[in-house]
């Protein structure tokens, strides 16, 4: 990760937040649904969830997606067709 890559996370509304909010140990939906509502004021919202994809990010909410969220947002249903036979 190059500085100059993440200098938007400094403005992220998530810098005051605890970060076991972001990555807890056992998620929760109620965990989740506060975390998503920390960025979905976000200033870099769009810049934090490009990052999290282009990283591959398997952890924590990033840009108000979790990580199956991202899976499915990089791997969209039917992306995988059958093996030929």
């Amino acid at each position: 990760m190059h500085v100059e890559e993440i200098r938007w996370l400094r403005r992220g509304a998530c810098r005051s937040s605890d970060p076991e909010l972001f990555f807890p140990l056992a998620p929760t939906p109620a965990q989740e649904a506060r975390a998503k509502a920390v960025c979905a004021g976000c200033q870099v919202l769009r810049e934090c969830r490009d990052y999290a994809l282009r990283a591959g990010e398997a952890e924590g909410i990033w840009g108000g997606l979790t990580p199956e969220e991202r899976r499915r947002s990089r791997f969209p249903e039917g992306w995988r067709r059958p093996a030929a036979s």
